[in-house]
């Protein structure tokens, strides 16, 4: 068996990981990589940090993504994705595929999701971005929960984007290329706004709905889009 575990940070490692002034943001910024030190000094030179963006949206696929960082990095600004602007998410993006080790991303359809439900879809995603590395990684480091069916040591770290580096680092991928989905779909469809709320149960998206019903791209087993089809769950 590969070791798994969770792991829940301190509320003290919470607060230096929050605070503000540009003495606080370069102790938040150090923060960031206490937990691959760590496990670099176990032996572990290859960490990928894993996370997902997608699992809210009423439409659209899940997307994962894996990133190995190097031991020496120079990312200032990187955090959790929720946390920064859309402008911030596309720099940090562009500079961490340009200096990261390795990275891929994973998706899982809204086929996918509908048959398996969105947490399954997640995590066949992320186990799908870490397939698509060109380098096997001595250890995974996952957002949340542990990976099931993972053959690779692995650590769940509770908020782990806000967390830990190449996490964070992952975030920020997966966040811009969903967003990117999103916009390609808005082109296809653009009545329903994708656009601008990304496939999230906004109002706009949700009058949307009830004025158009569902596309191919919705999710039929989320709640608004399943009511809006009779309960079923079926095919409009």
């Amino acid at each position: 068996m590969f070791p798994q575990y969770t792991v829940t940070f301190s509320e003290d490692a919470r607060e230096l990981l929050c605070r503000g002034t540009p003495a606080e943001e370069k102790a938040r910024y150090e923060a960031l990589f206490f937990f691959e030190r760590d496990l670099r000094r176990r032996g572990c030179a290859l960490i990928a940090g894993v996370d997902e963006a997608g699992r809210g949206p009423l439409a659209g696929p899940v997307v994962a993504a894996a990133v190995i960082l190097p031991e020496e990095v120079d990312l200032p600004g990187l955090n959790d994705s929720k946390r920064l602007s859309a402008a911030q998410r596309e720099r940090l993006a562009a500079q961490i595929c340009t200096c990261a080790r390795a990275w891929a991303v994973g998706l899982a359809s809204v086929a996918e999701i509908d048959a398996l439900n969105i947490l399954q879809a997640s995590f066949l995603a992320m186990r799908r971005a870490l397939a698509g590395l060109p380098c096997k990684p001595d250890h995974v480091v996952v957002d949340g929960r542990p990976i099931p069916r993972l053959p690779l040591p692995q650590t769940g770290v509770v908020r782990g984007d806000a967390q830990v580096a190449a996490v964070a680092a992952a975030s920020i991928i997966a966040k811009v290329t969903r967003d990117r989905l999103m916009v390609a779909l808005d082109r296809e469809f653009p009545q329903y706004g994708f656009a601008r709320h990304k496939g999230y149960p906004t109002r706009e998206h949700l009058a949307m709905l009830q004025r158009y019903g569902p596309s191919p791209h919705h999710r039929r087993s989320f709640g608004p889009v399943k009511n809006l089809l009779g309960g079923t769950g079926g095919r409009a």
